[in-house]
């Protein structure tokens, strides 16, 4: 509303007025009663109605019927019997103008160009033909024609040259056109009374359940009532075609959206797009530009009395010149337009005007056509449409290249948030943490009726028994963007946003633990030589590595929830969980002394671009995470993480084998921590290699496996690690658990008595479970006919399955020897 936006919507509405895209005339809107105001059809929502219905309707104490046809009869001149109508709307019979029947129905062929008498003002109604609109097979055959109320019958009233006559006030009562008897009668209470008046009469004729779609305000939830107004409509029949090319056009694509579902949306609301109504009766907004001129000479004296009396102009004065060439020599008097310009109007020329257009800037040369505009799908069509409409006919381009549309936040269940449900989340109570007490008082300071009070705060009991926990900013915002994977909608759980908080406050344990082993005086190198790095210390330098390489690719395709995943997964399952824990051994003792500086770089390097990864997501920790970190040799570094380049691969990074070899410790140690259970004691343990006939797999694993055993030892906290073969298997003691690895390795733990029995048992289990897989396969092999009947590749497969599984209870059954 400031005066650079208010010149550019000035500037944008003259300059559309000109080119012959603005235009004002009479026609049908969609009339809020609650807000006194014309909605475009994107404001409207629909709701499906299958039979009676009663609903509530803002302003009336008792819920409205809906889902109803009622017929009535209407009485014909000159004593020649009735015609019978039928209505889902009955109050708007107070403005019928015509009877129309279809002119090929002979039921209704004597009733040709004669007139019906309207039972409340008496006036006469025709009785017209017209093949459009009547169906001879619905209903009556009739149709009662309400011009000033019905986009149809608008159209049959334009066809016929038939009298609008408008029956309702802007606050939806019925007005003077409407007779005395329902005169300030609100509109809904004038059904139930002309219902009465009809049945007094003896003209009813009862009524039909009838499935109907029924709009309402997006914003006020009021009832739409068509009104024929005087508007100020832009033509979007050229613009629409340019801004769906600019999306759908394989060839010269000019925008893209994304996700790309959204594009069928794009495409349907800009193909089947109407003239869009731009004018609002309300008190706040951009006032319309256009000046009504109301001659000394004009019969009619009212404000917009003929329409072609409007100029349009950037002030008074050049509205005031217009005129005068336009009226040479009358006088006259200028009177400003008191509506104002629909919001999405002005929001619109976002893109231009924060340029400074209609100025010739450097911003605007320099900047427009920006990138991206992000915003939620909800108003892809209300805002993001109209900005590619207005920005290519007044810019002379499309405004951004993409489009990212974000999903639209649900609670937990899926339901939409609303006052009314006690659901509405606040994201600076998420953020700061609030009572449930804190819930129930936002609410009793609320608008809400005590009905809908009551209710809310039995939800918010519901959903949040002991409120909301403080989670921080960082956590919501992670949360948020992990969610994006849901393109639709976001089932917000708040718990998941307290499950991001913890793992902040586990991220700034993890970093302090760290910085301890890095000493106060540390100071890092400016690069690494991966090659002279101990195993560990490759392997995590690898998958950061890979890290990288997918969050970047992630972002770069707005896979947000991907990079999410991505950077979580290594920071906790791969920096935290293995590297850290497996480096400890390294900062213990002077047996370690070169592996602890390579382990201190290498941790280091981990911190500095782990959180810069991070940093996009969870801004607020890692900034403050960051500035603690020393700085390394010979290199200056950036005031502020902001500002810091964003991570990069590193070729020399990379190491397949490292990553392999890490693939099968984890795997042998997934295995001693499952037969550990819980405890976490520490305790003996052997790795029995096999070696299988014709390869050197099971030399090659036991090869592996003895040159990590610190690794092994020291994840799967065990006292001792035996690695042997299967000559050696005698050497294992009695009281050890075993379970498989591959087919190539097996691990043995000792157990405590006590659960001795517990791992036998669970052997045993595995054993007979591999037995009966065995049987049923053979059983099915072993059928009369299965040779010829049964495809070879199906044979084929059955019996690699078979020898599978005989080969995995041999190693089973031989594992358990040792027992």
């Amino acid at each position: 509303m400031d005066d650079k936006r208010s010149k550019a919507v000035t500037e944008a509405f003259v300059r559309l007025y000109k080119q012959g895209l603005v235009y004002r005339d009479l026609r049908l809107v969609n009339w809020d009663c609650v807000l006194r105001t014309a909605i475009s059809d994107i404001e409207v929502d629909y709701i499906d109605i299958k039979e009676r219905t009663l609903l509530k309707v803002p302003g009336y104490d008792k819920p409205v019927e809906f889902g109803v046809l009622k017929k009535f009869a209407y009485t014909l001149e000159g004593n020649l019997g009735e015609i019978v109508v039928a209505t889902t709307r009955i109050e708007t019979m107070l403005g019928d103008t015509a009877i129309a029947v279809h002119p090929a129905d002979d039921r209704y062929s004597q009733f040709h160009g004669k007139y019906a008498v309207h039972p409340f003002s008496g006036r006469k109604i025709p009785i017209i033909c017209d093949a459009i609109l009547v169906d001879p097979k619905f209903g009556t055959g009739a149709v009662k024609i309400t011009p000033a109320h019905d986009p149809n019958d608008f159209e049959v009233g334009k066809r016929h040259n038939l009298e609008f006559i408008n029956v309702f006030t802007d606050d939806g009562k019925v007005n003077s056109n409407g007779g005395s008897e329902f005169l300030n009668m609100p509109r809904f209470k004038a059904r139930e009374a002309i219902t009465e008046a009809l049945q007094k009469k003896g003209l009813y004729r009862g009524s039909e359940n009838n499935e109907m779609r029924l709009g309402v305000c997006s914003r006020s939830n009021d009832v739409i009532e068509p009104m024929i107004k005087p508007q100020w409509y832009v033509n979007c029949s050229d613009i629409a075609k340019e801004a769906l090319h600019a999306v759908t056009d394989e060839e010269n694509k000019r925008v893209e959206i994304i996700p790309k579902q959204y594009v069928a949306d794009w495409k349907r609301w800009l193909e089947n797009i109407r003239d869009w109504c731009i004018s609002r009766q309300l008190w706040w907004g951009h006032q319309i530009p256009a000046w009504y001129v109301t001659l000394e000479d004009d019969i009619l004296q009212e404000l917009g009395a003929y329409n072609d009396h409007w100029v349009v102009a950037k002030n008074e004065e050049e509205a005031r010149d217009e005129a005068n060439k336009r009226y040479d020599g009358k006088k006259f008097h200028l009177s400003r337009d008191p509506d104002v310009l629909d919001t999405w109007f002005s929001s619109g020329l976002f893109p231009l005007t924060v340029l400074g257009w209609p100025d010739d800037t450097e911003d605007l040369k320099a900047f427009y056509p920006t990138s991206v505009l992000e915003t939620g799908h909800d108003i892809l069509f209300f805002w993001v449409a109209r900005m590619v409409m207005l920005g290519m006919k007044l810019g002379g381009d499309v405004p951004f290249s993409k489009i990212y549309l974000h999903p639209m936040i649900r609670d937990a269940h899926g339901r939409k948030m609303s006052k009314s449900l006690g659901n509405v989340i606040d994201p600076i109570e998420v953020i700061n943490g609030i009572s449930l007490e804190g819930l129930h008082k936002r609410l009793e300071g609320g608008n809400l009726d005590p009905k809908e009070l009551a209710v809310a705060i039995e939800g918010q009991k519901k959903d949040f028994p002991n409120g909301i926990d403080e989670c921080g900013a960082d956590a919501l915002r992670f949360a948020l963007v992990s969610y994006t994977a849901q393109s639709d909608k976001i089932n917000l759980d708040i718990q998941r946003v307290v499950g991001y908080r913890q793992w902040c406050n586990k991220l700034w344990n993890a970093v302090r633990f760290a910085m301890s082993k890095l000493g106060d005086d540390y100071t890092p190198p400016a690069n690494l030589t991966p090659d002279a790095l101990p195993f560990s210390c490759q392997w995590i330098l690898s998958v950061l590595n890979k890290t990288i390489s997918k969050i970047s690719k992630s972002l770069e395709s707005y896979e947000f929830s991907q990079a999410t995943t991505a950077v979580y997964s290594w920071w906790q399952y791969q920096l935290c969980d293995v590297f850290i824990e497996v480096i400890k051994p390294y900062f213990s003792g002077n047996d370690f002394a070169s592996e602890r500086q390579f382990a201190q770089a290498t941790l280091w390097f981990c911190l500095d671009n782990g959180l810069r990864l991070l940093h996009p997501f969870m801004p607020f920790v890692t900034e403050e995470l960051w500035q603690r970190l020393p700085s390394p040799k010979e290199c200056k570094r950036t005031e502020s993480i902001m500002i810091a380049d964003y991570p990069s691969t590193i070729e020399s990074w990379n190491n397949e084998r490292v990553e392999k070899e890490m693939d099968l410790v984890e795997s042998t140690v997934k295995s001693l921590r499952s037969l550990a259970k819980e405890r976490r004691d520490r305790r003996p343990a052997f790795v029995l290699c096999r070696t299988q006939e014709g390869t050197k797999v099971g030399t090659q694993v036991e090869e592996i496996i003895r040159s990590h055993q610190l690794e092994i030892t020291t994840l799967a906290n065990l006292s001792s690690l035996t690695v042997i073969t299967e000559p050696e298997i005698e050497a294992i003691p009695s009281g050890y658990a075993d379970t498989v690895v591959n087919e190539s390795l097996s691990v043995y733990l000792e157990l405590q008595a006590i659960n001795s029995a517990e791992a036998e048992l669970a052997k045993m289990k595995k054993i007979d479970e591999l037995k009966k897989k065995i049987e049923r396969l053979e059983k099915s092999m072993n059928v009369p006919g299965y040779e010829e009947k049964v495809p070879q590749q199906t044979r084929s497969k059955n019996e690699e399955n078979l020898e599978s599984l005989k080969k995995r209870l041999l190693l089973e059954e031989t594992a358990g020897l040792s027992l």
